[in-house]
């Protein structure tokens, strides 16, 4: 079974761990600049790499979508530079999973292959997916909707160890991102994580410095461009987290569902 995912994020790596794991071959898209945060966990890093290994699975850039039905016959996850998934009939899924996570539905259609699944807010089960999958923290995270909307997009981020926005880092303006501290090290609040135009974008708490852009992305005043991790256990940069895996279940269970009409 091919599985085509739109978006190469942290979530979409989860999903197509969970994918890859159930014998499932996997294409991933992305922008040809990747603006992932979680980059040790996103195979969004092809892009700048080449491959990229998250969980002892790697994933290969593909120059084309013939060569990514070659990697993905070898199960290989492959990932593909296409803003649009224009990619869709050289590659004829058989089943694609929206997990851009835009909070609004940029253009999926149900038509677009025999099973198409919604990821997050902006998707509607029946109308312009066949499923949703609930993204929102909390009792209903990874839970499958066969009708309905995921709940909408609060514009808090989720609750880790007691902090909600504050664990996030925004750009202080608008220009190119240069960081300065890596991945997985510890922080303290006010040390300067990176600089945008000159300005510094400083932690907020202390933690683990769990994600961050990548140097030289453009980036606009309030762009989300690090995560804080107050938890502070760097071992957690290395791993897809709870919330993507969940999600990647859920994903695992529609597709299964719906498994009859794809034999």
């Amino acid at each position: 079974m091919l599985v085509l995912i739109r978006g190469a994020g942290d979530i979409a790596t989860g999903i197509a761990l969970r994918l890859h794991r159930a014998g499932c071959s996997v294409i991933l898209t992305d922008l040809p600049q990747p603006t992932s945060i979680r980059c040790t966990v996103c195979f969004s890093e092809a892009v700048y790499r080449g491959e990229a290994q998250v969980e002892g699975v790697t994933a290969m850039l593909a120059r084309s979508p013939k060569e990514a039905l070659t990697l993905a016959g070898r199960h290989i996850p492959a990932v593909l530079i296409d803003r649009d998934c224009s990619c869709i009939p050289a590659l004829n899924p058989d089943a694609l999973v929206d997990a851009i996570l835009a909070k609004k539905n940029l253009g999926t259609r149900m038509d677009m292959a025999p099973v198409v699944i919604g990821v997050g807010p902006g998707f509607t089960a029946g109308t312009d997916c066949h499923a949703a999958v609930e993204t929102m923290r909390g009792h209903s995270l990874g839970r499958v909707l066969y009708t309905g909307s995921p709940m909408p997009n609060t514009g808090i981020p989720g609750n880790i160890g007691g902090y909600t926005a504050q664990r996030v880092l925004r750009a202080p303006a608008a220009g190119i991102f240069m960081p300065r501290i890596p991945i997985g090290k510890m922080v303290k609040a006010g040390e300067v994580a990176a600089l945008v135009d000159g300005q510094p974008m400083l932690c907020t708490i202390d933690g683990c410095l769990r994600g961050m852009l990548h140097q030289g992305v453009p980036v606009y005043t309030g762009m989300k461009c690090a995560d804080i991790d107050p938890r502070g256990k760097p071992e957690h940069c290395r791993f897809a987290s709870d919330k993507a895996l969940a999600i990647g279940g859920g994903v695992l269970e529609a597709i299964l569902h719906f498994s009859g009409i794809l034999e």
